[in-house]
């Protein structure tokens, strides 16, 4: 028998291109910190393809009060949850 790791969905709502709402693993959360934007490092883009902004970290909050920060990042048809700090 063999395990497959799937990433949890996660969706995400913008406001004026900035993130405001996600649900991520079943959960709903609410932006409740400036967003950050992340780039890639120019250390490792190809100087010919310039990608600009791919991804967001923003600190969220659930309807419980527990607070995360989340580096989530835009696929071709989605957003994906990178890494979350608790």
């Amino acid at each position: 028998m063999s395990t497959t790791a799937t990433a949890p969905e996660t969706t995400l709502w913008l406001v004026n291109d900035i993130p405001a709402r996600m649900i991520y693993n079943g959960r709903r959360w609410r932006v409740t910190d400036t967003p950050t934007r992340l780039r890639e490092s120019v250390w490792s883009a190809p100087l010919e393809h310039h990608h600009g902004l791919y991804g967001w970290r923003f600190q969220a909050t659930d309807p419980a009060g527990e607070s995360v920060v989340f580096d989530a990042y835009r696929t071709e048809d989605d957003w994906h949850v990178h890494r979350a700090y608790a």
